[in-house]
C-alpha cells in the first residue's frame, strides 16, 4: 500500500491576508505620479520622472495554513511586498487587511500590538544579539513583552527543543555555524507564537548542504506549526519546494500566481516560462495532476495521495505494475481517481505531456 500523507486543507471563509491594488512606488512625486496614472503604472515612464516602481497592483490572498512563496530576481519587488505586507514600509495606494483588520488604517500602537502578538519576521542577517546566549536571544522578544521571567526562559526552552538546537542553549553566537545561527533566528521569531510569519530570503546566506537542511527542517516546523507564511527567495527551486503557492513578480508586477504544478505546466507568460522550462517535472508534479478518473478496474490495495509528489512515490508505483486508487487522505481516504504507470513512465523518460 503506497499512502502519502496529505497536508490538511485550511477551511477558512476569510483570508488571514489579503491585498487589493497595492502599489509602493518611491519618489517624492510618487503619489501625484500615480494619480495621474489612474493605475496604469509603467516603470519606465514612472523612472523618467524620478521614480522608482517596487510594487505594481498586487492583489491577492493567503489563507490560514498557507505557505505562500514570493520569488523573483533582484529588483523584482519580492522584498518591497513583503515590507508592505508587515508595515515595514507604507504602500504609497491600495488596501491591506490581516485578518479582517485594515493594516493601513491602523495607528502605531496598533501595529506595535499586532507585531508583537501575531507576526513573526525572519531575514537573511540573523541580526542575533552577539552578547547573548542562544536561550538569551530567543527569549529577548518574549522579554520585551513584558512576559515574566521564568515564562520566557521556560518558553525559550521549549523553541530550542523545537529547533533542534537542544545542549547549545549557552552558546553565544560567535560559537554557532550560520545554519545554528538561523535556526536560533527562526526560535526567536516564534517564541511569541505569531500566527503569520514573514521571512525574506532566510536561507540565501547558507551554504547548499545546510540550506537543503534548513529547508527540511522549516518543512517540518510547518508540518508542525501549520503558520500562515509569506517566504521570500530568489531560488526557484526553493520555492517549488517549500510552497503550497507560488508569486512569481518582475518589475513589481506578479506575473502568476498559482500552484507549483500549474505554474510548471501552465506557465502564464513567457517569462515565467524561462523559470520552468529546465526543471525536472517529477519533482513537482503531483499525482492529482497525471491521474485518470475513477476506474473499476484498478487495485483497492494499491492506493497513493492525490497530493503525492511524483519523485517520491515513482520506484514503488513502477513496481507495482497495476493501476492504482488515487485517494484523497482528507477525505476518509475517498477514490479520486486512478492512475497507470505508463503515465509515471512518460514523465520520468519521455512525452513530458501530461494530462489531466
Amino acid at each position: 500500500m503506497i499512502v502519502m500523507p496529505d497536508k490538511p486543507e485550511a477551511k477558512n471563509d476569510r483570508p488571514v491576508i489579503k491585498c487589493e491594488s497595492v502599489y509602493k512606488i518611491f519618489g517624492s512625486n510618487a503619489k501625484k505620479l500615480l494619480e495621474g496614472s489612474q493605475g496604469q503604472v509603467d516603470a519606465k515612464t514612472f523612472q523618467e520622472a524620478g521614480c522608482i516602481v517596487g510594487v505594481n497592483k498586487a492583489s491577492f490572498e493567503v489563507n490560514k495554513g498557507e505557505m505562500l512563496v514570493v520569488m523573483g530576481l533582484s529588483g523584482s519587488g519580492k522584498s518591497t511586498l513583503l515590507r508592505c505586507i508587515s508595515r515595514l514600509t507604507d504602500a504609497t495606494s491600495g488596501k491591506i487587511f490581516i485578518d479582517g483588520e485594515d493594516l493601513l488604517a491602523m495607528n502605531s500602537k496598533q501595529l506595535i500590538e499586532l507585531r508583537r502578538n501575531k507576526m513573526g519576521m525572519v531575514f537573511q542577517s540573523f541580526a542575533l544579539l552577539p552578547h547573548k546566549t542562544v536561550l538569551e536571544n530567543i527569549a529577548f522578544p518574549l522579554l520585551m513583552k513584558k512576559t515574566g521571567t521564568n515564562e520566557s526562559i521556560k518558553k525559550a526552552v521549549e523553541m530550542v527543543e523545537l529547533v533542534g538546537l537542544k545542549g547549545r542553549e549557552n552558546y553565544f553566537p560567535r560559537e554557532l555555524s550560520g545554519g545554528q545561527q538561523q535556526r536560533v533566528g527562526i526560535a526567536r521569531s516564534l517564541a511569541i507564537e505569531p500566527d503569520i510569519w514573514f521571512l525574506d530570503e532566510p536561507f540565501s546566506a547558507l551554504d547548499p548542504l545546510i540550506r537543503k537542511e534548513m529547508q527540511d527542517e522549516f518543512l517540518r516546523l510547518q508540518g508542525v506549526l501549520n503558520k500562515t507564511i509569506m517566504f521570500v527567495t530568489h531560488d526557484f527551486d526553493e520555492a517549488l519546494r517549500l510552497a503550497d503557492r507560488i508569486a512569481i513578480m518582475k518589475d513589481g508586477i506578479i506575473e502568476q500566481l498559482d500552484t507549483p504544478d500549474n505554474i510548471v505546466l501552465h506557465p502564464a507568460t513567457e517569462y515565467v516560462q524561462k523559470f520552468t522550462q529546465d526543471i525536472p517535472r517529477e519533482k513537482v508534479l503531483k499525482i492529482e495532476s497525471i491521474m485518470d478518473p475513477v476506474d473499476s478496474s484498478s487495485s483497492q490495495s494499491l492506493t497513493i495521495s492525490r497530493h503525492a509528489i511524483i519523485e517520491t512515490v515513482a520506484e514503488s508505483i513502477l513496481n507495482s505494475k497495476e493501476i492504482l486508487t488515487v485517494i484523497d487522505s482528507n477525505n476518509n481516504n475517498e477514490a479520486v481517481g486512478s492512475l497507470n504507470p505508463s503515465k509515471v513512465v512518460k514523465v520520468l523518460f519521455g512525452d513530458s505531456k501530461t494530462n489531466n
